[in-house]
């Protein structure tokens, strides 16, 4: 990782070194999708039998999980990791839970009501990308929102293995959701198929989950077709900033550093801190550390993007941080908490020594479902409202119309829509 003075550089090199490695490449990324979509809408299943044989090695003549396949699952998964699985599910479900929105009613005035009510959305697509790595906590952090969100179909895609079956933790982690139907699909092909439909594969409402570039890109074109489905938001390539002062422990902020960095070679991590020594001790950790993981050629090229910042305070790596939006932000300060309150744009922020980003990951409760590449400046990360919609109501007795039914009028008029203000005033002379 380069170290880079901040208040040495000027404005273009500031903007340099905050770019993500997948802008760079978003030109080639947007036309490839471009091209995936075409071929899906054009060829349907066939197009997604080529895409999956060409990417992920495999032909498959059927894309669902059977009810066979999700039976074996138990009996693949090691004991261990069926524990941890629903420990970390106990934890997932009562933190959403705890934050499901309550619908409201208000009188606003006598005799007119307005309420607010929440609906499932119907039919969700759920992506939960394995790459490298399957990831059943990524399973775990859509299929339980989406239940506790009441959705009456949940649609759920998973690259195949070279055998041509899923993930086995996945599929054990997708049972949470109760009737979930799981497709062997990956990539941005998966996005395609869950955007458009097709013979075998439903067309969903909205889509959810994180991936890579192409998989974030593929769900932003599905967003803006006409008529396309919604998306939970920006969620490509995994990415950390990490603030720390002189007494953080560098052993623990590269460790950090490193978890990100071996989730792929577009991954992004960042440290800032006002501490030389520890900036020097941080970059040793990571040279000591790194030769001990098995994902370690991954890492190396996360690590080529990658950045130790020198500021001349927190305060101004606070700002910095702000600018740049993190999906996770670790302070790793001794008075952390103290600066929480500074932090406007972050997906999640992870407090002092103990707290490693990896909780967040699987099983602190939280989602890990966050906007990345400076999404966090508007988004937010999943929760159960993700999977729900609102509707207000109004209703009005001939009180509350009379009360109300002026204001209204005068206002349409002043707009020059006249229908709409005869419509008021129409039931004002009846009221009378």
């Amino acid at each position: 990782m380069k170290c880079f003075d901040w208040n040495r550089l000027d404005a273009r090199e500031r903007e340099d070194i905050l770019q993500r490695p997948v802008q760079a490449v978003s030109e080639a990324v947007r036309s490839g999708v471009q091209a995936v979509f075409a071929d899906v809408q054009a060829r349907g299943d066939r197009a997604l039998h080529d895409f999956t044989l060409r990417f992920d090695g495999v032909a498959l003549s059927a894309f669902e999980v059977e009810v066979a396949e999700f039976d074996a699952a138990a009996t693949r998964v090691a004991a261990p990791v069926q524990a941890a699985i629903a420990e970390a599910a106990g934890r997932i479900e009562a933190f959403h839970r705890a934050g499901i929105t309550i619908p409201y009613a208000v009188e606003t005035a006598p005799g007119l009501r307005c309420e607010r009510v929440q609906r499932p959305i119907r039919r969700v697509g759920l992506y939960v990308p394995a790459g490298s790595a399957p990831l059943p906590s990524t399973a775990l952090m859509l299929c339980i929102p989406a239940r506790l969100a009441g959705c009456q179909e949940i649609v759920l895609c998973t690259p195949p293995r070279k055998d041509g079956s899923a993930d086995p933790a996945v599929l054990l982690a997708a049972q949470q959701a109760p009737g979930v139907r799981v497709f062997k699909l990956g990539g941005a092909q998966a996005i395609a198929a869950m955007a458009l439909g097709s013979a075998r594969i439903p067309r969903c409402d909205k889509l959810f989950g994180p991936g890579n570039g192409w998989v974030d890109e593929a769900k932003r074109q599905a967003a803006q077709r006409p008529g396309g489905p919604a998306i939970d938001m920006p969620a490509g390539p995994s990415e950390v900033l990490v603030i720390a002062d002189a007494g953080a422990n560098p052993t623990f902020v590269a460790a950090d550093l490193l978890s990100q960095a071996e989730h792929g070679p577009d991954s992004q991590v960042l440290l800032l801190s006002d501490s030389d020594a520890l900036l020097d001790a941080v970059a040793e950790q990571i040279a000591q550390q790194l030769p001990q993981l098995p994902r370690a050629d991954i890492a190396r090229q996360a690590l080529a993007s990658s950045r130790l910042i020198r500021t001349a305070d927190i305060a101004q790596a606070i700002a910095i941080s702000n600018r740049y939006a993190p999906e996770h932000l670790i302070l790793a300060l001794h008075d952390a908490e103290n600066w929480v309150e500074q932090v406007d744009n972050a997906g999640s922020i992870f407090l002092g020594d103990y707290t490693p980003e990896a909780l967040g990951d699987y099983c602190s409760g939280s989602n890990h479902v966050l906007p990345t590449g400076g999404a966090a400046r508007a988004w937010s990360g999943l929760s159960v409202a993700s999977f729900q919609k609102a509707i207000t109501v109004q209703d009005a007795s001939r009180a509350g119309i009379a009360r109300v039914g002026p204001c209204a009028a005068t206002l349409a008029r002043a707009e020059g829509l006249v229908a709409h203000a005869r419509a008021v005033e129409l039931r004002l002379e009846a009221a009378a």
